[in-house]
């Protein structure tokens, strides 16, 4: 079923958009609850994270403040996603995101880690960062080494990449959320 004028609705105070839609829920293997609220659309300032990710990983992401991380639904349940995102009302590019506790590193707060499929020649803490998340790609996992979970890793991005590739995908590229500049 298509809603036709799906409500975009802002969370006073969190940073956080909340698009609400029905949407015919596919058998991909996607969890229900959190196909329910997709897309789903975030913003927050970027702050420094445990620097895992460019450092150790090889796949530097932009982090939420705890606030952002907070204010999503329960449905969005801890998992790696996929969508896009763009930094100082920037251009709009595909991402991978962790919302969740990252088992291997054992992680006791919830973060929301996002790894833009493009790269950036300077710092973007303090920037603004827009996501719209719009695919639940798998659960989130523990791994028994480093190079496991660098594959996972490779295999998502590769995941995302063809899934943001389809049209029904690629108009949130476009989405007026990204090129409001405010609430």
């Amino acid at each position: 079923m298509i809603l036709r004028q799906p409500l975009l609705q802002y969370l006073v105070g969190t940073g956080c958009w909340i698009f609400r839609s029905l949407r015919s829920l596919r058998s991909t293997g996607h969890m229900e609850t959190s196909v329910a609220v997709l897309p789903f659309f975030a913003q927050g300032e970027i702050v420094k994270g445990f620097g895992r990710g460019s450092k150790e990983l090889g796949f530097p992401t932009a982090n939420f403040p705890d606030d952002v991380t907070l204010s999503i639904p329960d449905a969005l349940v801890c998992g790696i996603y996929c969508g896009w995102a763009n930094v100082d009302n920037g251009e709009v590019y595909k991402m991978v995101m962790s919302i969740g506790y990252n088992p291997f590193y054992k992680n006791t707060t919830k973060t929301m880690e996002t790894h833009i499929l493009q790269v950036f020649d300077k710092d973007l803490h303090g920037s603004l960062l827009k996501v719209c998340i719009l695919h639940h790609l798998r659960q989130e996992l523990n791994f028994s080494s480093l190079d496991e979970l660098k594959n996972a890793i490779k295999n998502d991005i590769h995941e995302a990449d063809l899934l943001l590739d389809k049209p029904e995908s690629r108009i949130y590229q476009n989405h007026d959320y990204f090129s409001n500049r405010s609430p």
